[in-house]
C-alpha cells in the first residue's frame, strides 16, 4: 500500500540516532583492549533493552525498538572496524596510542594525567583524549623529559613529560 492511503496519526516516526563519535573517513579506529571491552558491554546492554522491548511489544515502544536498533548497527559498524592495539608492543620509552601520560604544568604548578585512547573511549571526566585530539597529536613520539607546547584558546600552555606509562 503506498503511504499515500496511510493516515496522518499512524505514520511511524523515525528515531533520530546522534552519530557516534567522530572518525574521518579512512582514519583507522584504533581501539585500546578495555575500549573494545567497553564497546562489547554497550552492544549487550543495547541487545538485552532490545530484546526486552520485544518480549513486551505494543505500538508505543516501536519507535524505541527502531532506535534502539539503529544505535546497535552504527555501534557493530565501530566494533567491526576496531583495530585493538596491544599495549604491552607499544615503545615503552615513547608516547604512543594508550599512552598514559603524566605532564607537569609549570605556570600552573599542577600536574596532570591522559591517556590517548580511540574516538569512541574519549571521555574528559576520566582524563582519556583522543588520538585524535590536538594534545595527542603534539604528545605522539615524545619521551619523558620532553617539554611540549599546546596552542589552547587561551593562550599556549607548556608543559614537561613527566612519565609514560602503558596498562
Amino acid at each position: 500500500m503506498s503511504r499515500g492511503f496511510v493516515k496522518e496519526g499512524d505514520q511511524e516516526e523515525a528515531p533520530l540516532v546522534t552519530p557516534r563519535a567522530y572518525l574521518p573517513a579512512g582514519v583507522v579506529n584504533y581501539v585500546t583492549p578495555n575500549g573494545i571491552k567497553e564497546l562489547k558491554h554497550e552492544q549487550n546492554l543495547l541487545i538485552e533493552e532490545r530484546k526486552l522491548l520485544t518480549e513486551q511489544f505494543n505500538e508505543n515502544n516501536r519507535v524505541q525498538i527502531n532506535f534502539i536498533t539503529s544505535r546497535l548497527h552504527l555501534l557493530e559498524d565501530r566494533i567491526n572496524s576496531a583495530r585493538i592495539v596491544d599495549l604491552t608492543n607499544q615503545p615503552q620509552n615513547e608516547i604512543h596510542f594508550g599512552a598514559r601520560i603524566t605532564l607537569f604544568k609549570n605556570k600552573e604548578d599542577y600536574e596532570s594525567q591522559y591517556q590517548i585512547v580511540g574516538v569512541d573511549e574519549a571521555n574528559v571526566s576520566q582524563n582519556k583524549v583522543s588520538f585524535l585530539s590536538p594534545i595527542a597529536k603534539v604528545l605522539l613520539n615524545k619521551r619523558a623529559g620532553d617539554v611540549i607546547t599546546l596552542q589552547t584558546p587561551n593562550g599556549k600552555v607548556i608543559m614537561k613529560i613527566e612519565a609514560i606509562e602503558y596498562q
